[in-house]
């Protein structure tokens, strides 16, 4: 069984999640089905089948979510060498070529988000920044071009 690696932050936000949906999302979905129920024939009550896929979704949901906790490996930046690009690094960078800065912070696949400059250790541009110091240039192919992008600054705060 393949660990998943995570920080704490979003090992806490996955336990939040999943709280969430046992205690609120699974009670008043219990509630939507009963008064569904109550309308009569459910052969023909779109509330009564919207309701059970809505609940189809929340346990598959709660399923989904147990499975990454349990395989969760919570990783403290602390602990790693932080002379090296690691896991839970922000990485400033520069793209050699289009002079435009950029700011990464390397998490496990679950946590990437684009908006929040939060991207997976195993998409393209974290693979080709994983073990990189500063001044070092990492390579990455994308469709377009090869992108150069110079390491400046790593921090693990």
């Amino acid at each position: 069984m393949n660990r998943i690696p995570m920080t704490a932050e979003g090992y806490q936000k996955l336990k939040e999640d999943l709280e969430r949906l046992l205690k609120v999302e699974r009670t008043k979905n219990i509630q939507d089905i009963a008064e569904a129920r109550a309308h009569g024939d459910l052969s023909e009550n779109a509330e009564y089948h919207a309701a059970k896929e809505r609940q189809s979704f929340i346990e598959g949901r709660i399923q989904e979510i147990q499975a990454k906790l349990a395989m969760a490996d919570v990783i403290d930046p602390a602990r790693i060498n932080q002379s090296k690009i690691a896991f839970g690094a922000r990485v400033k960078v520069i793209d050699i070529e289009a002079d435009t800065e950029y700011e990464f912070i390397l998490v496990g696949p679950d946590e990437a988000d684009v908006k929040s400059r939060k991207i997976s250790i195993s998409s393209p541009v974290g693979r080709a920044l994983i073990g990189k110091e500063v001044g070092d240039i990492a390579l990455v192919n994308a469709p377009a071009r090869t992108i150069e992008y110079e390491i400046l600054e790593i921090n693990f705060a």
